[in-house]
């Protein structure tokens, strides 16, 4: 092997290792939600979804502190299961005081949630920083810190002080 061969393998390495600290700040402002630029990729419709998702309830208060609990990645949640394709789960979850969320299915290695108004599309609210979370407080999003294999992660999102009750959604 030439070590011309030998430094294209390792480039290449690099290129495809992913985000292995979080998904970048502009994956805030794709040109809809969670949606790559990736020509014609399509998200991976529900029923063929490997993960089942569970949600409890679907209203906040100004003010809530919301925990979750998820296993895989939740709500309109874009995932980065092997940072070798794109898994993209939909769907609309919103929170009351307290609520929780279960995903069964395999380990995960990534994540990126945004929390946004269900009524105006706008962000809303903003997360806490938990283990093993960097938070985007630019977009009220939340992403993984670390490339290992997870098998849950812990959310807390704050509910803004000076909002009425509403819905949220997490995409």
């Amino acid at each position: 092997m030439s070590i011309v061969s030998i430094l294209m393998v390792l480039g290449l390495s690099a290129i495809a290792s992913g985000f292995p600290d979080g998904a970048p700040v502009d994956a805030c402002v794709k040109p809809r939600p969670n949606q790559p630029y990736h020509g014609q990729a399509r998200p991976q419709p529900l029923s063929t979804s490997p993960y089942q998702l569970i949600a409890s309830s679907d209203r906040y208060q100004p003010g809530s502190q919301i925990t979750g609990e998820f296993s895989f990645s939740t709500f309109f949640a874009y995932l980065l299961p092997d940072f070798d394709e794109d898994i993209y789960i939909y769907i609309l979850t919103v929170f009351s005081f307290v609520f929780s969320v279960r995903i069964q299915g395999g380990d995960f290695k990534g994540f990126f949630v945004q929390a946004r108004d269900a009524q105006t599309n706008q962000w809303i609210g903003s997360w806490a920083q938990t283990p093993n979370t960097n938070v985007h407080s630019e977009c009220s999003a939340v992403t993984h810190a670390d490339p290992r294999d997870k098998q849950q992660a812990t959310l807390v999102w704050n509910a803004p002080l000076n909002a009425r009750p509403g819905t949220v959604y997490f995409t």
